[in-house]
């Protein structure tokens, strides 16, 4: 077989995956959501709850991304820059989430501040309730997007010459001086995209938030069990049209993660 041959085959093994797996599929939703036309698809998006779900869902999703963006990059300098027992078995958790189904990890965290846990007892002892409410949809939505940004990040922070911060340090710039000044815009490219990636993670999670935040219509439902609920009770354009919204979100997102990746390779 010519090489020509193999790849013209390989080409087409790949376009018809692409085809099969992703563009079909996302298509099929497309067609769903518009299936009885404008003025029902504006009907479903407007619908209440359903825009409450959705805001809720932007909005705690982007609380999300702001604390990866900051434990991220802690976490990643540590992991970068400091020795210290247990760092392997530290490196080796960061990407724990991503290797738990989400129902494993929603029983964990359920588990973990449930008022009958040693935890969720302290908590409650002082007023503090983790469950079931807003503060709940945060804690599930950065534990699954947690490695995205620390990821990014590291291979920065690998790749950034240490001579520079100890010149910085040797013309009498402080620690915060030298990271501001040095290694912060080395880094702000992987803090971006990667928050951008856990963002966009976060908009589309279900299994955990559907244990842990209560579901409850206008107050703790987000888009993705509002897609769901639509589902069970026998509405699927409802819920491809709720399904558009969020496609379309994370496409924007993608698009400005990989644009942000792609500036960040052309100017290294």
């Amino acid at each position: 077989m010519s090489l020509s041959l193999v790849k013209v085959l390989m080409r087409t093994i790949l376009i018809g995956y692409l085809l099969v797996l992703i563009v079909l599929p996302i298509s099929a939703v497309y067609m769903k959501g518009f299936s009885e036309g404008w003025g029902a698809f504006l009907e479903d998006v407007q619908d209440g709850v359903a825009v409450k779900a959705v805001w809720l869902t932007i909005k705690l999703s982007a609380v999300t991304a702001l604390i990866q963006a900051v434990v991220g990059t802690l976490v990643a300098y540590t992991l970068v820059r400091y020795t210290f027992p247990g760092k392997r078995i530290l490196n080796s958790l960061v990407d724990l989430p991503f290797a738990l189904p989400t129902a494993v990890s929603g029983v964990i965290l359920l588990t973990m501040f449930s008022p009958n846990s040693v935890l969720g007892s302290a908590l409650a002892d002082v007023g503090i309730e983790l469950l079931y409410n807003h503060y709940a949809i945060v804690i599930g939505m950065t534990f699954v997007t947690f490695p995205f940004v620390v990821r990014a990040i590291q291979p920065l922070l690998e790749q950034l010459d240490q001579a520079e911060e100890e010149a910085s340090s040797i013309l009498g710039a402080g620690r915060w001086m030298t990271f501001h000044k040095v290694v912060f815009p080395a880094i702000l490219p992987g803090i971006l995209s990667g928050s951008m990636l856990a963002l966009s993670r976060a908009l589309a999670e279900f299994g955990v938030i559907a244990l842990i935040s209560g579901n409850l219509p206008e107050r703790t439902l987000v888009a993705s069990v509002y897609i769901f609920a639509e589902i069970e009770t026998f509405n699927p354009v409802g819920a491809s049209v709720i399904s558009i919204v969020l496609l379309t979100l994370s496409f924007l997102i993608l698009w400005w993660a990989h644009f942000i990746q792609r500036r960040k390779e052309r100017y290294a």
